[in-house]
Order: structure tokens, then sequence, then C-alpha cells
């Protein structure tokens, strides 16, 4: 008999519900990617709006991921409680709340508590939404639509700053009147309220996870959404592989992360936190967040440094679909070593760009000659190798590399791992650009390329083509 995920491949006309689904649960992504960056043309407006300095702006800004982290890890916990889809539909509707109030916030207090409940959602999603497609997606081509997360997350982020950029376009700037007298950093953020609402009416139309529906005890629903998955799949068969890695009698909880024969977190929980912290130890969402406020620091003017975001974006997209080409072809671990060692070369370039640059007279950066061209060569080139290794890939092994048992368990510690270093990054860099520079600060953030580059080489094992009960059993042996 074929394996189970082998036959769901084979299941005549169901890759294309398979594929639905994936889409559903990653438009989750496109509203991580989406509220992430739509902060990143608003700062300098919020800035003169709640009259903050650069220790309150830094805040403002940062105050989402403070909402991430506590999301990522109740949600996580929740989901293995009351089930993946009720959690999601709950971030959904944060999602809506968050957009409408971060626009209307009439001071810093109730913009960052619009912010954190945003905060809340992003993080739900982050984690839900890779681990709802691990958990239907058969394991050879797994990769691939766990992967459409990432790519939601970069169209997302696209999306915000072309919406942007056009809205500045309209106005003149983001502190300037657009529209119904409200300024448009608020309609920048008001937006987001239709793909919210296109998220949460979608919901309704996907099952429940069958793995969470296995460890719940309920074996009729999951045989017959694994049905659905595919005409030819042996369900009972499958639903007593998923039971045999689940430990009898025991419901998933978050105390199943720490090994009962030890008295020690699992090794591969351990793997994971270390890829959630080095993704974002890189600096990434440096250049997401604060793109503008960076561009116009090396020199470019507010018009330009928006145009350099949708630039950006751009990139960001196009080579996330060559991770999607790559991953269930050439393995996890490849793209994430070649990632990491890129990352590392192209921020040392911009280490050396801002370093050496002179200063004008008001005190800002000056890139002379060509320098900046290739400034905004090297960044791109560094979101380039980024897109198609770390960006997705390591959404994709989070989802995938644990076992059923604490899965959900597993995602919420490496969530609040991932967005605590997220937040530690964001919070930073003001301070950072206003002590030491562009220069140093990218140095240190190329320094944690090569250290992410040896994590993987010696810790990371690759998870491609594995259905998730073989690794399940691995994890646990």
């Amino acid at each position: 008999m074929k394996n189970a995920d082998e036959a769901v491949i084979e299941g005549a006309g169901n890759i294309g519900r398979v594929l639905f689904l994936s889409i559903v649960a990653a438009i989750g992504g496109f509203l991580f990617g989406f509220d992430s960056g739509v902060i990143n043309g608003t700062v300098d407006a919020l800035q003169l709006a709640f009259d903050s300095d650069a220790v309150g702006t830094g805040f403002n800004v940062a105050s989402m991921l403070l909402g991430c982290a506590a999301g990522a890890f109740f949600a996580g916990n929740l989901a293995d409680k009351i089930g993946r889809k009720p959690v999601l539909i709950m971030t959904a509707v944060a999602f809506i709340i968050s957009a409408w109030g971060s626009g209307i916030a009439a001071d810093s207090l109730q913009f960052v508590l619009a912010r954190v409940l945003g905060g809340f959602a992003v993080g739900a999603a982050s984690i839900l939404a890779p681990a709802y497609i691990s958990e239907i997606a058969p394991a050879k081509i797994r990769g691939r639509l766990a992967t459409l997360q990432q790519l939601m997350i970069v169209i997302g982020l696209f999306a915000a700053f072309l919406s942007n950029y056009w809205l500045a376009g309209i106005s003149g700037s983001a502190g300037a009147v657009l529209w119904g007298g409200f300024q448009t950093y608020q309609w920048m953020f008001w937006v987001e309220i239709l793909p919210a609402s296109i998220f949460l009416i979608a919901l309704f139309f996907i099952p429940e996870s069958p793995r969470y529906l296995v460890a719940a005890g309920k074996l009729d629903q999951a045989k017959g959404v694994l049905r659905s998955l595919s005409d030819t799949v042996d369900a009972q068969a499958k639903v007593n592989d998923i039971r045999s890695t689940l430990v009898e009698g025991s419901k998933p909880s978050l105390r199943d992360i720490v090994s009962k024969y030890t008295g020690r977190i699992h090794p591969i929980v351990w793997v994971g936190v270390g890829l959630a912290a080095l993704q974002q130890f890189t600096g990434i969402n440096v250049v997401f967040y604060y793109g503008a406020t960076l561009w116009q620091a090396a020199g470019f003017t507010e018009e330009n440094a928006l145009l350099q975001n949708v630039i950006s974006g751009s990139v960001n997209v196009l080579f996330t679909f060559v991770a999607i080409a790559l991953v269930d072809k050439v393995g996890r671990k490849p793209l994430l070593l070649v990632g990491a060692l890129g990352q590392a070369v192209m921020l040392g370039v911009l280490a050396i760009l801002f370093g050496t640059a002179g200063v004008n007279a008001s005190g800002g950066l000056m890139l002379e000659g060509n320098n900046g061209l290739y400034a905004l060569l090297a960044a791109n080139a560094y979101i380039a190798f980024f897109a198609f290794s770390w960006g997705p890939v390591m959404w994709v092994m989070l989802g995938e590399m644990f076992p059923n048992q604490f899965r959900g368990a597993a995602l919420a510690f490496c969530g609040l791992v991932q967005w605590g270093s997220n937040f530690l990054i964001t919070m930073t860099f003001p301070i950072m650009l206003a002590s030491i520079g562009l220069g140093f600060s990218y140095g240190i953030y190329a320094t944690f390329g090569l250290i992410a580059y040896v994590f993987v080489r010696r810790l990371v094992k690759e998870t491609k083509g594995r259905t998730l009960e073989d690794m399940s059993r691995d994890a646990q042996a």
C-alpha cells in the first residue's frame, strides 16, 4: 500500500482543494506582511502626530512586536486546545479591529494598544498558517505549499509599500490631509481592513486540520477531512499513522516540549529556537520597518525613499518564487546555507559603504559618486538572498520539523522567541542609528549572518520529502 501522503498527490482533482485551503490559510501571511510593512511609510508622520522622540518612535514602531510575541505563544497553545480554524478566525477579527484602531488613534497610547492587538494577530498567523498548511499538504510538495505563506507575506509587504507610495503621492506626504479630513498615514492603516475581511469570510470555508482532529479524538471527522483531500488515501490507515505519533490518552500541551525521560526541553525545539532568532538577527526587518528612514539617512528624498521600498518589495516577491521552485528540489538546508552566506556578504558591503560615507551640513549621510547605487544594489541583493532562503524556509521548517504531539507547543515557544528577537532588533535600530551609525549597525547584522551559516551546517537536519509522522518518530526517539 502506498504512503498516504503520496496518495494525496495522486488523488484526482484534490490537489486543487489542497491548494485552495493552503491559499486561504496563507492570506494570514498577506496580512502579516501588510501589517508589518505599512508602518514603514508612516514613521515620520507618526513622530509629528504624537510629538515623540527617537525612543518613543522606536517603541511606536516596535510595539506591534510585543503583541506578535504574545500572539505566537498563546495562539500555538490555544490551537492545540480548540483547533487551528477557530484561532485563525479570531485572528482575522483582530486584524480588522487593529487596522481601524491604528488609523483612528489620537495619541501614542491608543496607537500602541491598536498595534499590539494587530501584533497579536500577526503572531498568531505567523505560526498557525504554516502549521495548518503543513498538516494538510502531501509530503512531496509540502515545502512549496508552505512557502505560499512567505510568498503571501512578501506580497503583503509589497502591497503595503505600493499603497503607501500611492497614497503619499496623491496627498504629497504621509502627514498631509488626504480624504475626509484624515491624514494620509491614517488611510495607510485603513487599507488593511479590506483584505482582513476577505480572510475572515474565507476561513468559514476551510475544514479543521486532520492532525488536530486526531489529537482531539475526533477520528471520524479526521477521516472525513483526509478523504476530502484525496479520494485514494486510506483514511483509516493515515489516522492510525498519526495516532502512533501521539501519546496515548494525553492531549498535546505546552509541557510536552520537555522530555519526560531527561526533564529537559527536546533538542529539536532548541534548533527551532535558533532558526527563529537568527532569521531576525541578520536585520531583515530593519529594512522593512525602517526602509524609508534608512534611505533618507543615506541621502535620499522621502519620495525616492518610498520608491526604494517598492523596488525592494518587488525583489522580495520575485525571489520568493525562486524559493518555491527550489525548496522541494534542492532541500531546505542548502537554501539556508547559501542564504546565510549571501546575506552576510551583502550586509558587509553595506557596512563598508555606510561606514565610509561622508556627512552633509545637516549631519546626514552623503553617499558620494556611485556609492548610492552600490548601496541600493547591495541592499536588494541582501533581500534577494533572504527571500529565497531564510524568509520562507525558516517558516517551512518550523511548520514541519516538530512532532505531532507538541507541534503547537513548540511553535508557540519558537514564535515567542522569533517575535521577541524581532522586537529587540526593531527597538534598538533607531538607538544604534543615532549612536554608532549605519556602518557599525550593519557590521553587527553581517556577523550574525556568519553565525547563522555555522548553526545550520552543524545542527539543522534536512526535512525534504519526509512525512510529518516519520519526522515525529525520529524527533521523539
